[in-house]
């Protein structure tokens, strides 16, 4: 065996060809010539790694655990053929090495191994191991988009559900992007430490746990930790999908399989409107325990939408680390393992089983960071771990750092400003579409508004609901209000004497300047405060509602549901048409194409004067602007070297997050205001991100560094 190993041509770099030659000349008293330098891995036709490749898949032992001929022995590492070779010559400790020449022959390896990687990607093939993984990561991408909508969904429901006032209401719906600004960083971070599988798994966990708490939940100050655990753990799984399924394409594949894996988003954001469509009108799917604790239908809906999350993160305990992760910390045989993995499941699915893996080795970099690590002996557990979190965080905000040294600082810096222009501009408009919608409800429901100028009603008894009425120095004496709602009802100047209001509920009700004389409220929800500036004789209130009621009616808000699932829908062109021509015309023209084109969209939102016409307008934009963002996802995925690849990619999508959180609050607060300002900075922050994305370097024929 290990003559067999001794017979393979062995790739050997520049430097070390010269020092080393004369030890491959002659081995075991045979010739053993140089190979041409033609690979990095031995394959095809040659008989003796044909040879050698079947004995690899031999194994076995005898009773007395002998090794024999034609077990497998670990594949041989090049590092311990070096160690041989500078045996007969003395050669300087890496510690006594300078740090430079150290990181110079890593880079060196590492432009060797994305050579190698490369072939044996192509070598592996694409088939059903890629497919598998694809719809594995597509569950935990769809698990993103659902969390980016399920607190628009819930918010006119759980406002009332848990007395929310303007600011808290406000609050709970940037805390999901917080979270996940936070979670791209740290998560991302560690996946390029510790593993790509191992972060997704924890990401999806955190995400899944608090999402499934966050239904339970009844106080505001839980529900909204729970969403911002919850947005944590999902922003983390953004930047790690992506370069976890990279790793595993060629470069042929990259571009277009990861602008079909991003079709993930807007089935997700499909998903979370049929499902909010589906299930929060529905009133009588909830329970309640006592007078405390109600489950109503939104909180099934939140339940509902942990469920993507959940099968993803099940799924991925099937799948392997990436190889490329454990090629770049020194685990060679276990990348080695999974790489055949892969290819024989595609060649098994491809009616080839018998198709033999013919990679032999694989380069593997020069490893020069180092743990710190304490004997079990020595400390306190706690400090144990304090010393291995340290470590950790020390590497990952080394990393952080590496992305803005000279080799990287201009791509980086372009970059962050293509993300945070495109998220200003995207999330801020994907908001004030919804609002606006609501604002020109609104406007015609209060051109619908009926006005009761002077009535006089006596000994009368309302048991019926009252709605978008204005009522004007009225009188009411010895009338009785059973039973009954008011919803935008307004009495103002107005005389109540001798009254019994009793089970009275409402929503947006107002007493304005009003005299209430001997009248008693029971069992009722009109608090102090709907009561401005009123005058309060001998009255008396007894037996208040506690709580917020939800408004059976109000809430019923189909066309909410139905401009997000139409928004969502409309990306499918887009997201077709940037798959088949992300490889065919470039990932830079697809980013500045794209976001010139959204911005031109945004300039016929002037003439966006009805609910149908803005409807119709979000549809446009969004389906324009999907290209800039599968086309982001990719460069950004390119453009990184292996182990600051997931590091980079969450810090930019974590300045996508807070452009998110700035555009949200920005746009939100000029509805009903003007449009002039939201339409103007939404296309000049795309028209600027764009025309700095062609300054960006083209990625497509380079292979995965």
């Amino acid at each position: 065996m290990d003559d067999g190993y001794r017979n393979t041509n062995l790739y050997q770099g520049g430097r070390e060809a010269n020092q080393v030659s004369d030890d491959y000349r002659y081995q075991d008293g045979n010739y053993e010539g140089y190979a041409p330098n033609d690979g990095y891995y031995r394959g095809g036709d040659d008989p003796a790694h044909e040879e050698d490749a079947q004995s690899d898949v031999t194994e076995g032992h005898d009773e007395d655990d002998e090794v024999y001929e034609g077990e497998y022995q670990g594949i041989p590492h090049p590092d311990d053929i070096k160690e041989k070779q500078k045996k007969r010559a003395p050669a300087v400790a890496d510690e006594y090495r300078d740090r430079a020449d150290l990181m110079a022959e890593r880079m060196e390896d590492e432009e060797q191994l994305a050579h190698q990687y490369e072939n044996i990607i192509e070598e592996c093939g694409h088939g059903r191991f890629q497919w598998t993984l694809f719809f594995v990561l597509g569950l935990a991408l769809m698990a993103d988009g659902v969390e980016v909508f399920v607190v628009g969904f819930v918010l006119p429901s759980a406002e009332k559900d848990m007395c929310l006032s303007s600011s808290n209401k406000g609050m709970l719906g940037l805390i999901v992007y917080l979270g996940m600004m936070v979670g791209a960083v740290v998560l991302g971070g560690l996946a390029d430490k510790l593993g790509r599988k191992k972060c997704l798994i924890i990401s999806l966990a955190i995400n899944a746990a608090f999402a499934f708490l966050s239904s339970f939940v009844q106080g505001y100050g839980f529900f909204l930790f729970c969403r911002l655990i919850s947005g944590l753990g999902i922003g983390g799984s953004l930047p790690i999908v992506f370069a976890y399924f990279s790793e595993f394409l060629s470069r042929e594949k990259r571009g277009e399989h990861l602008s079909w894996l991003c079709m993930f988003w807007m089935i997700g954001g499909i998903f979370a409107s049929a499902m909010a469509w589906s299930i929060i009108p529905h009133y009588g799917w909830g329970f309640s325990m006592g007078t405390k604790y109600h489950f109503h239908s939104w909180r099934v809906f939140v339940l509902v939408c942990s469920l993507p999350c959940i099968a993803s993160l099940v799924a991925l305990k099937f799948m392997p680390e990436s190889p490329r992760f454990l090629l770049e910390i020194g685990k060679h045989d276990e990348a080695w393992m999974i790489l055949k993995q892969v290819h024989d499941t595609n060649m098994r699915a491809k009616g080839e089983p018998e198709r033999v893996f013919t990679v032999s080795y694989i380069k593997t970099p020069k490893q020069i960071d180092e743990f710190i690590e304490i004997q079990s002996s020595t400390g306190t557990w706690y400090q144990r771990w304090l010393v291995r979190i340290t470590t950790v965080f020390k590497q990952v905000w080394d990393n952080v750092l590496y992305c803005l040294t000279a080799q990287y600082r201009m791509n980086t810096l372009m970059l962050a400003v293509v993300w945070f222009t495109m998220a200003l501009s995207y999330y801020g408009l994907i908001v004030w579409f919804p609002d606006m919608i609501r604002y020109l409800q609104e406007e015609a429901y209060e051109s619908r508004v009926k006005i009761f100028d002077e009535e006089e009603v006596s000994h009368f008894t309302f048991n019926f609901t009252l709605e978008n009425q204005i009522h004007r120095n009225g009188e009411y004496r010895n009338d009785k209000f059973i039973g009954m709602k008011f919803k935008e009802v307004r009495f103002e100047d107005s005389l109540f004497e001798e009254c019994y209001f009793e089970d009275v509920t409402s929503s947006e009700t107002f007493f304005e300047n009003c005299t209430i004389i001997s009248t008693v409220f029971y069992n009722t929800d009109l608090y102090e405060h709907k009561f401005i500036n009123c005058r309060l004789i001998n009255s008396t209130f007894l037996k208040e509602k506690e709580g917020c009621h939800l408004d059976f009616e109000e809430d019923n808000d189909f066309l909410i549901y139905l401009v997000s699932f139409l928004g969502s829908l409309s990306v499918l062109p887009g997201n077709i048409i940037s798959a088949l021509l992300m490889d065919k015309i470039g990932r830079i023209k697809m980013i500045g194409g794209s976001m010139l084109i959204s911005a031109v969209c945004c300039f016929f939102l002037f003439f966006g004067n009805s609910e149908s016409a803005m409807i119709g307008w979000q549809c446009l934009f969004c389906g324009a602007s999907i290209a800039a963002w599968n086309a982001l996802d990719v460069i950004t995925v390119e453009l990184y070297p292996t182990d600051k690849r997931a590091t980079a990619f969450g810090i930019l999508n974590g300045l996508c997050k807070f452009g998110a959180i700035l555009g949200n609050s920005i746009f939100a607060s000029f509805v009903g205001i003007t449009k002039v300002v939201p339409i103007l900075l939404a296309s000049s922050a795309l028209v600027g991100g764009g025309l700095l994305a062609l300054r960006l370097p083209e990625t497509r024929e380079q292979v995965l560094m």
